[in-house]
């Protein structure tokens, strides 16, 4: 069941706001790490490399979490709890390049590495929190 994230927080998602996702490792723990996202309609969109951490645990077990908070107001922020329902390649390097002009201001990634995939994944929110 998907819940969509309230209308007086999406403007977070056109901030420089980091959000931090979080994934389950194997063994069930969890595992956070800082990313850049955006929304795709009621999906929270982000990106990252094929074979890291976050990809691994997003393939095996799709439930995620998610905390942006407003860098305007640190009181304010919006807590998602979904699944990523999509991983793809297609146009990833495309969406890596549009994130790094929102929050980096610059035309293209700059932190590729040589025989980086990029991947796009979509989270369907299914509970939301927000808080300011």
């Amino acid at each position: 069941m998907s819940q969509a994230i309230p209308e007086k927080y999406r403007d977070l998602f056109s901030k420089r706001a980091f959000a931090n996702l979080g994934t389950l490792m194997p063994d069930g723990r969890p595992q956070v790490t800082p990313v850049w996202c955006d929304l795709e309609g009621d999906y929270v969109v982000f990106n990252s490399a094929k074979g890291r951490q976050k990809d691994k645990n997003v393939r095996r077990d799709p439930r995620v979490a998610m905390a942006i908070v407003d860098p305007d107001n640190p009181y304010r922020y919006v807590e998602i709890r979904g699944r990523v329902v999509e991983i793809t390649e297609q146009a990833a390097d495309a969406h890596i390049d549009k994130l790094a002009k929102k929050y980096l201001g610059v035309d293209k990634y700059p932190y590729r590495q040589p025989g980086e995939v990029r991947v796009v994944y979509k989270i369907q929110p299914e509970h939301t929190t927000a808080m300011g």
